[in-house]
């Protein structure tokens, strides 16, 4: 991980101040490229129903989604602890998860696991729902001292426990749409 103590980009002035740099623009197509190879070797040939966490996910998804060489069918949901705020509420989902699970292998993309709590609540509703599989891919994976209810089983990178923003995930609603993952200044 790329990081140093203080760093707002250039390009960026309006980040947070004091943003931390943790993931730069780089470690981020390479980790894509390092989950591209792993999810085609597991998925190649299985026909997976992608689904995309939305509004997290939707980044990594569009990023990933062409690097994987095999036939696979895509969709959404849209659940969320989060909204604005910079701690986790209740769950909300506004777009529940499709019928066209039912018998299938569904590869859940979001950004980051964090507590888990969300992913969990997913991913429970995806087997009520019929679903064979649930494969979980997530962009970041935060470290934790505690135990989560779910486990990816593909991450891209590994953050610290911190709050982080950029490649799809946000802070308070904005910057989702950066190249690289920061943190907010801790304290």
């Amino acid at each position: 991980m790329t990081s140093s103590p203080s760093h707002t980009d250039a390009l960026c002035p309006a980040l947070p101040p004091g943003s931390e740099l943790i993931v730069a623009p780089d470690e981020v197509r390479a980790a894509l490229g390092r989950l591209s190879l792993d999810i085609t070797a597991a998925l190649a040939g299985r026909r997976p129903l992608v689904l995309a966490v939305m509004r997290g996910g939707v980044v990594f998804a569009g990023q990933l989604l062409p690097m994987l060489p095999f036939p696979l069918d895509f969709d959404y949901v849209d659940a969320s602890r989060y909204g604005e705020a910079t701690s986790g509420g209740e769950l909300q989902w506004r777009v529940d998860v499709p019928e066209a699970v039912r018998g299938r292998v569904v590869l859940v993309l979001d950004d980051i696991l964090d507590e888990g709590r969300t992913l969990s609540a997913i991913r429970e509703r995806l087997l009520a729902a019929g679903a064979d599989e649930v494969v979980i891919a997530v962009f970041a994976d935060k470290q934790l001292a505690r135990a989560r209810p779910v486990a990816a089983d593909f991450a891209g990178v590994t953050v610290p426990d911190r709050y982080v923003f950029g490649f799809g995930m946000d802070v308070r609603g904005e910057w989702r749409n950066l190249p690289a993952v920061y943190a907010l200044r801790e304290g």
